[in-house]
């Protein structure tokens, strides 16, 4: 998806995309922290057939909800998040990748990649929350986990991409 930006003197900033269905939307940051957001007719570009405006809190907390921090969806493979320099991301385990049936601390995961596994999601037990270096982690379940952009990257292409190509 492609997001154009511009500057509005005085106002703030603008973004706008086409989503994969078509759909232009528009978000306007203003320099006040409040947001719009504009939906347009897929007949008419000049045409907002809808539109809502946001705090800066309501608009967090709505970014929140995109984002999946308060729900993610069973079939999301993977999703991640930025706050600042931290990067929280979800991965599902596949049956070809190189950690699939190690324990945490067979790969030492927090000292050789300085990544921690917040949670692991499992698909037929219950969820890990801070799960310990013993824990299994299986084709199937989803882990959670946080670090830099830059070791979530080499934990990504080490362990968890594998056997997705």
């Amino acid at each position: 998806m492609n997001i154009n930006e511009c500057e509005l003197p005085g106002i703030g900033r603008k973004f706008e995309t086409i989503t994969a269905n078509n759909d232009r939307i528009v978000i306007i940051i203003h320099d006040d922290g409040n947001r719009e957001v504009y939906h347009y007719d897929d007949n008419d570009d000049e045409e907002s057939i809808s539109g809502v405006t946001f705090t800066d809190q309501e608009a967090r907390q709505f970014a929140s909800i995109m984002g999946g921090m308060v729900y993610q969806p069973k079939t999301l493979e993977s999703i991640n998040l930025a706050i600042n320099d931290l990067i929280i991301e979800w991965h599902k385990i596949d049956v070809k990748s190189p950690i699939a049936n190690k324990t945490i601390g067979e790969y030492d995961v927090r000292n050789n990649y300085n990544i921690t596994i917040i949670a692991i999601i499992k698909k037929e037990t219950e969820n890990l929350l801070a799960p310990g270096p013993d824990s299994r982690l299986v084709p199937g379940d989803t882990i959670i986990l946080s670090g830099a952009r830059k070791d979530v990257k080499r934990i990504y292409q080490d362990l968890l991409a594998k056997g997705r190509d």
